[in-house]
């Protein structure tokens, strides 16, 4: 890839319970380091059901979302591990970069050196513990960085934003 066909792209990327588990915080944050790309946001978050429910909203029919939901949200390890960590990076061609140091969603099916080649797994109920999420295009790191940061939780403006007020308050949201 020459210089002039990189481009800079924004993503996002989701350290999910078994990562903290399993204490691979420190492991994958240097990973993503070493590749030149730069966090932008962060933030630990408590994962609702709705929150699953729109993340995986192409999922929600089948018949193993409740356990996909369970998983997800961290009840599958109990309360100390009820929560995942969010991270906005960018860098360029940051989503292929990502992609490719994660591996393929599937553990199984994913390169060993890759993280959720050596750290993933399906679990009893069938169930893939991939460690991570992270986007696959520029079209689901925007729809999935506006669900899931808001915009003042990043360090630099990277889609518009509306002021709106809320409880007697300006604050500021994706357009």
């Amino acid at each position: 890839m020459t210089e002039a066909t990189k481009k800079l792209q924004y993503t996002l990327i989701i350290m999910k319970p078994d990562a903290l588990v399993k204490s691979l915080t420190g492991n994958i944050l240097a990973r993503f380091l070493e590749a030149r790309l730069r966090i932008i946001g962060a933030k630990v978050v408590k994962v609702s059901r709705e929150l699953v429910e729109l993340h995986y909203a192409h999922l929600i029919d089948e018949p193993f979302f409740d356990d996909l939901y369970e998983y997800f949200s961290g009840k599958t390890y109990g309360p100390d591990y009820e929560r995942v960590l969010v991270f906005v990076y960018e860098g360029e061609d940051a989503i292929s970069k990502v992609r490719r140091i994660a591996g393929a969603t599937n553990p199984l099916e994913a390169d060993p050196i890759s993280i959720r080649g050596a750290y993933g797994r399906i679990n009893k109920k069938g169930v893939m513990e991939n460690v991570i999420h992270c986007s696959d295009s520029e079209e689901s790191a925007k729809k999935e960085i506006c669900l899931w940061v808001d915009p003042d939780e990043i360090i630099k403006e990277i889609y518009p934003t509306k002021k709106v007020i809320k409880n007697n308050y300006e604050v500021i949201e994706w357009a």
